[in-house]
Order: structure tokens, then sequence, then C-alpha cells
């Protein structure tokens, strides 16, 4: 299998092991670093090893932790290995004083070297280190070791759907797709050169040519499938997927063109319990506790800066109507970033280049720091810290008649950044609104303290990357 599911979310496998050899490879390069400052002989530095293993993987969990943050390792898919390495630099970079800290306030079972120049030289030591094994492994993963052999059933739209959504690069990660097979009396969307043409039944092909899953992409199951033929395959050992779940866990959203009723009925996911009700809330509160001290001198200058622009009588903050949960209307908070009358004839959708954004308001926008004052909606219950984004009332009547399902997003509470956001730029339009959706039902459908975790990770990348924002 080329992915790890963790509490529901599915996880590239070769990224989880890439993961385990940067941890490793970090605690080695720490290590080297004390061996070459205290020790200098073997025998003493192997002797006293165990006093040194706290502060090593300390070390490397916390510059781990920060390239999480930074997005280092989906890096490697958009920007090259110089891309990838470039924002290691930079984690690196970020993780010395952090890693001093938590040195100091840890003493008691933490071996603290005394001397920055140990972090820094770890550092240095990791970044080549990182360079060196990174290349090894993907030139290892670049022959495809990890992939999985993939034939699809079905070549009408669900196929084609399937066919153009995932066939590029970024979310082909792990499979190869080795053909469509067409059944008869469906109609065929899928070009010539991707069609197999089987003489025979589906077990003799991947007798033949082995494959490690079928995904079940037929536009009307009513017409009938090929049940033995499926059933041969699977005592060969070849997995059986339906289409809509392939997708999901491919591209980590939910297909709408392919997904009914029924398919959320009996698919697994969208269920919450009151351990995880609890736990949530209470990241909820200590996240947003921890962003509103971190946060507070950035909203006091922002504060400032509006008034010097619009004036003392200006208002500061904006508030607005937006749907919640269980389609509750409550109000939202955010720095004014518009003029006032910014709505005078009526709620429009926000683009590019807004005429009605002031030079603060482009400023705080392009960095978020509008969002901050939506910390009170968090404290204050209305919203969770990660979740679907508040829509206002009258988009939500306009788009939940245009968008099927797009009520479910209202089963959870809104957030202060959520899964779409990681994945997917700004929505300004219907189009981009159902592209959205589709992340925010994979959330909803999947959401775990281990996934709200890794967003509020990530967002850290969004923030200084300016993904999103507009």
């Amino acid at each position: 299998m080329a992915h790890v599911r963790l509490f529901r979310h599915y996880i590239h496998l070769p990224y989880v092991i890439l993961g385990l050899i940067d941890f490793l490879v970090l605690a080695f390069a720490f290590a080297l670093a004390v061996f070459f400052r205290y020790f200098g002989d073997v025998s003493f530095f192997l002797e006293n090893l165990n006093f040194l293993l706290p502060s090593a993987v300390m070390f490397s969990a916390i510059n781990l932790l920060v390239m999480v943050a930074l997005g280092v390792h989906q890096s490697r898919l958009e920007e090259g290995m110089s891309g990838m390495m470039l924002r290691t630099i930079m984690a690196l970079i970020v993780s010395i004083p952090l890693c001093g800290f938590a040195y100091l306030l840890s003493n008691e079972w933490l071996w603290y070297t005394g001397s920055s120049s140990v972090l820094t030289t770890g550092s240095v030591f990791g970044f080549f280190l990182l360079g060196t094994f990174r290349s090894l492994f993907f030139a290892t993963v670049g022959k495809e070791t990890f992939k999985r052999k993939v034939l699809v059933l079905g070549a009408g739209f669900r196929a084609r759907q399937i066919h153009e959504d995932l066939r590029t690069p970024f979310n082909r990660k792990g499979f190869i797709l080795t053909g469509f097979v067409p059944l008869p009396d469906e109609p065929v969307e899928i070009g010539e050169d991707y069609l197999l043409n089987i003489p025979t039944t589906l077990q003799q092909y991947i007798l033949k040519h082995p494959v490690h899953e079928i995904v079940v992409a037929v536009d009307d199951r009513r017409k009938g499938l090929p049940m033995e033929d499926l059933l041969e395959c699977k005592m060969e050992g070849v997995r059986i997927v339906d289409g809509a779940s392939f997708y999901e866990r491919e591209s980590r959203k939910v297909a709408l063109e392919m997904v009914t009723r029924g398919w959320l009925v009996f698919s697994d996911g969208f269920t919450v319990s009151s351990v995880f009700g609890f736990g949530k809330r209470s990241l909820d509160i200590l996240s947003a506790t921890v962003l509103m001290l971190a946060g507070l001198p950035l909203m006091l200058l922002t504060a400032i800066a509006i008034k010097i622009e619009d004036g003392r009588k200006a208002p500061i903050f904006y508030s607005q109507e937006r749907v919640g949960l269980n389609g509750r209307v409550f109000k939202v908070y955010k720095f004014r970033s518009m003029k006032t009358d910014a709505e005078k004839n009526g709620a429009v959708w926000a683009s590019q280049n807004d005429a009605r954004v002031t030079r603060v308001g482009a400023f705080i926008r392009k960095v978020r720091i509008d969002e901050l004052p939506q910390i009170f909606n968090v404290l204050n219950g209305t919203m969770a810290f990660v979740g679907p984004r508040p829509e206002r009332p009258v988009f939500v009547e306009q788009l939940s008649d245009k968008i099927p399902f797009y009520s479910e997003r209202h089963r959870v509470k809104p957030g202060l950044t959520g899964w779409a956001q990681l994945c997917f730029a700004y929505a300004d339009n219907e189009e981009d609104t159902r592209e959205k959706l589709r992340y925010d039902l994979y959330y909803i459908k999947n959401q775990s303290l281990l996934l709200d975790l890794l967003i509020i990770i990530q967002t850290v990348e969004v923030v200084l990357f300016k993904k999103g924002s507009r």
C-alpha cells in the first residue's frame, strides 16, 4: 500500500518514511556535533550515549515539527529539490532558538550543552546529511518503488473525472494508471490511448499483467457489473475499491459529482465522539490563547495603522453575519480592511485587486492579520480553530441551491483555518467554492485531533508564503 491511514487521514507512505529518515538523520547530526565539541573519543562517547539521547530526540523533533509547519516535504513536488532544501535551511535556522529555549526549560531531563555552537553545528551537519539522504531516497522513489499499479473498470464520466483530476504529477503520487476497461453499452469518454482491450476476463488479464488495485468507476451500476470476475480478482489478492473512495484517498478531497447520499451514508467517517469533542474544544482554547498572546502586538499595531489611515473616528473592527454550526447565524469579527461604505450596494464576492480594499487592508489581508479578531469567536464557542470557513447567509442561500451537499459543511463549527485553506486558493466565485467544498467534505468526513493538529501546524506555511490570501 502506498498510503498509511492515521486516525482516518490518508498520508502518502513515502513521505512517512522520509519523515522517519529525516528524524533519524537530524538526531545523528546533533550527536555528531556533540561528539566533536565535547568528546572526541568514540568509546567514551558511546558509553555516555544514554545521557545525550533525549537531547538528540528533542533537537530532531523540534526541527521536524518546524519543517512540517513550513511545508518542506510537500514543496518537493512544486519547487523541486532546490526549493525543498531552501525551506529546510529556513526551518533549521528557526529551530535553533526554539531548541535552546526547550533545553533551558527542561534542563533536569535534557542535557543542555550550554553553548549555541552545538545547535548551530548540528544544524549545519543536518543540512548536508539531509540533502544526501533525501537525494538517495528520491532516487529510489523516483523508480516508482512505492507506487501501486491501478486498473480502472469503466470509461464513462466517472472514469474521465478520475483520469483528468488525478493524472497530474501533483496528485498521482501513489499509483501508476495502467488503463481503463470500458463496459458494454457504456458511453466512452476516455481517449483511445488509455483504453485497454481485454478479450478474455479481468482475472486472466491481471494474471499476465499484474495490478495491485481495480477501481470500479462505472456510471450506472444498475446495468450490471462483472461480479464473478471481480470476485476472482479479489481472490488473487487484488484490492477492489469504489471510484469515489479511490478519488478521496488519492486527492484528499470528496468528488461531488461521483458521490451520492447512499455513499455518504454507508462510507466510513462522519462520526464524532464525546472524547473527540472535548479534545477538540480543549485544542481550540489552547490554540486560540497562544495565538492571542503571540499576536497581541500585531493587533495593537494594526489598530493604530487603521486609525492613522482612516482617521480617529473610523472603526477598527468589522462585524459580519456568517452561518455557523447547524445553520445558526452568528457575528464574525475582523479588522476592517475595506472602506466603510464598501457594501453600500449590497454583498458581493471579494476579488483580486479589489478597489474597496484600503492600503492597510491590502497588507493585513496578505499576511492574514485581518482574521486575528476571530480568536474571540473561537473562545466564545461560535467558531472552532479548525473547520470550514464561515460564509455569509446571502451566499449560503445561493450556493445551497446550486451546489450539491453544500449545506453539509454546516455539520461542524466553522473554523479560523481549515483543510480547504491549506489545499486551495481563495474562492471568489461559484466554481472555486465548489472546489473548496470538496476539501471541506473531506475534513468533515475524516476529522480527528491529528488532522486538526496537522492543519494548525501547516497554517504557518499559508501565512508565511501567502497561499490562499487575497
